[in-house]
């Protein structure tokens, strides 16, 4: 393809097809939704969770075996995203859980991956979490784990350790796992481990170190509590469990799920479990409410999702689609903006906590999740309903005043925008060597969601005589990595944060010829891939060296080139190799193929496949670049 080629009906087509393939998926109710691919963890603790809460279906377990046969490596391990290296955590899961299922220990593959764990040093190497489901199967001693005593619940929230110090998701986990675990969850299943050789390994544990550092304040405390716990008498402890009870009941949603997300979902109805709760009305709708996560796959397997991410993928579906031309008013989405509008949350959520005269107005990632509503969702619905035009237009307008006013309550005091919570920032908490080896446990600020609520106030005409903008802008400007990029903290990964910052730049005014903007697009261009698209490998978030590096995908080929036009590189090679990539990879139905990960849970830890992006996002490249095109014929 030529650079007169990219002004003729060619590329036209090519975004008519995606349009198309997009408008013929959106749901009767109007959104947009596709499964949320993670790893095999899922489905080995929805086998350990079944077995724990006396659940058998014979039907389930025969599909989720084959899930989990399906995901393994030719080595008879798993990894945590395809064409990743080998996780311990994952395979000693995945053993676990198929040696329940009836897999014998003598397969072939079983035998590699019992090797495998070995030669790592065991369950001894795993993670806090991996730990703790084998306690509750009886198949590890819960006095080699961490302690969580529910006297946490009395902490104030100005002290720290207090559960608002810790994120959402980690806030949610940490509560429900303080309600007695360390009584017997379910019968031990003998057999599943101890014997098998995989619970001492080979050498000393290859446990990794905590993200914040070792601390031995962390490891002081846990001893004490160990011995507190043998207490005859344990002030607050009856109190604490009060609470932490009260807690998990206040904060079920209403399908039944905990913060939207698989681990404190599972772990409260452990510890309704444990309180012998299992005819309550939060535990009977908690475990019918685990279904709508499921997926059945097209070789009769089944897979639980983390998480689901309707509000997301329909708010970047209608940005879209607005940006590859249909009017505001087109039918879809006028569907979509109504459900969208009928989502927002109305209601105070934890957020509450830190910003206690805002008042409620965002959006949560999933069909239900009003206590937790998120930064970066609402402000891609913000900018979305900004965009379009709604038969009730004093709705659409009440629905973004309340959008925007929450979004600028939830800026936090360093200029950025996190994605729960405003400040969630103390490092003593990220020390914590419970969770710190198993995922990030505070919130603070990021990159891309702070870009992309600049890209929403820029919509509505904010620029940096706002001192809201400017503070975010001068964010945006110190987090800048020497080399040009910006990390990717929901994204993989500086290809996300570049591709993310540079449009919410450009959407507050901020001059796209300053050197350090300059600097971000030619990482871009110096990372782009022989076949004229990017990628990035998840395993950049481990090691630096390999940023930028990675087989194209279209998602991430959007983000570089929405990037690139946002900065006025339109008529550059780069971008012509770019829109020729997405033209040429483009299926015959209008979609694209995306076998890789490019969503990130948490960096080094637990990535996802938002199987929409491959779709979404060239459209809405293609789009933008259209605009661009056209403005410069005028």
């Amino acid at each position: 393809m030529t650079k007169q080629l990219l002004d003729t009906p060619m590329v036209q087509a090519t975004l008519e097809a995606g349009v198309a393939h997009l408008l013929r998926r959106q749901a009767p109710d109007g959104y947009w939704w596709a499964p949320l691919l993670s790893n095999v963890c899922m489905e080995a603790e929805y086998v350990l969770l079944c077995h724990c809460l006396g659940k058998k279906n014979p039907e389930r377990e025969a599909q989720i075996r084959k899930y989990i046969i399906s995901q393994r490596r030719e080595d008879g391990t798993w990894s945590i995203y395809p064409g990743g290296p080998s996780d311990l955590n994952a395979t000693v899961e995945a053993y676990v859980a198929l040696k329940y299922l009836g897999e014998p220990a003598s397969d072939p593959q079983m035998v590699q991956a019992k090797e495998f764990i070995q030669n790592e040093g065991g369950i001894e190497s795993t993670r806090v979490f991996t730990r703790l489901w084998l306690a509750m199967v009886g198949q590890y001693p819960w006095d080699k784990l961490p302690v969580i005593p529910p006297e946490i619940m009395h902490l104030p929230k100005s002290v720290p350790l207090n559960i608002y110090d810790f994120a959402s998701w980690a806030r949610a986990t940490i509560v429900t796992l303080s309600y007695r675990h360390e009584s017997p969850t379910c019968d031990a299943t003998s057999g599943l481990c101890k014997g098998s050789g995989i619970v001492r390994g080979e050498g000393p544990p290859k446990r990794r170190s905590a993200k914040g550092g070792d601390s031995g304040f962390f490891v002081a405390l846990d001893k004490f509590l160990k011995a507190y716990n043998k207490w005859p008498i344990q002030p607050g402890r009856k109190s604490g469990e009060q609470k932490a009870l009260e807690w998990i009941l206040a904060h079920q949603e209403a399908d039944g799920c905990w913060g939207g997300i698989q681990p404190p979902w599972f772990y409260a109805l452990l510890a309704l479990k444990c309180l012998n709760m299992t005819d309550h009305p939060a535990f009977v709708k908690g475990f019918e409410g685990l279904e709508a996560y499921g997926v059945h796959t097209s070789d009769g397997g089944w897979m639980f999702q983390a998480s689901i991410s309707p509000i997301w993928d329909t708010g970047l579906t209608v940005l879209a689609l607005r940006s590859a031309g249909l009017p505001p008013d087109h039918p879809a989405l006028i569907k979509a903006g109504e459900w969208l509008v009928s989502k927002q949350i109305l209601k105070d959520g934890d957020w509450k906590v830190r910003r206690r005269k805002a008042k409620p107005g965002g959006w949560a990632f999933e069909f239900h999740c009003e206590n937790y509503p998120d930064v970066d969702d609402t402000a891609m619905v913000v900018l979305a309903l900004n965009g379009i035009q709604l038969p009730d237009e004093g709705k659409r307008r009440d629905a973004l005043t309340r959008g925007f006013r929450w979004l600028r309550e939830m800026q936090s005091s360093n200029g950025g925008w996190g994605a729960y919570d405003v400040d969630n920032t103390r490092q003593l908490t990220k020390s914590d060597s419970i969770f710190a080896t198993s995922g990030e446990v505070i919130d603070p600020p990021s990159e891309d969601v702070t870009a992309h609520v600049l890209e929403c106030f820029g919509s509505f005409g904010y620029d940096e005589a706002w001192k809201v903008i400017r503070k975010a802008v001068e964010y945006l400007k110190a987090q800048q990595r020497p080399d040009g990029s910006w990390f990717g903290r929901w994204g993989v990964n500086y290809v996300y944060g570049i591709g993310a910052v540079v449009p919410g730049l450009k959407a507050v005014g901020v001059d796209m010829r300053e050197p350090w903007v300059q600097k971000s697009l030619d990482w871009l261009v110096e990372h782009q891939n022989e076949d004229g698209g990017w990628g990035e490998d998840c395993r950049s978030y481990d090691d630096p060296r390999l940023a930028g590096q990675g087989v194209s995908t279209p998602s991430q080929t959007a983000w570089a080139l929405m990037a690139l036009i946002a900065g006025g590189r339109v008529e550059s090679d780069a971008v012509l190799r770019g829109v020729t990539y997405l033209h040429d990879t483009q299926r015959a139905d209008g979609g694209w193929d995306e076998e890789v990960y490019t969503g990130t849970g948490f960096p080094g830890d637990f990535y996802l496949a938002y199987t929409m992006y491959r779709d979404i996002l060239p459209v809405w490249a293609l789009g933008r670049y259209q605009e661009a095109m056209q403005r410069i014929r005028g």
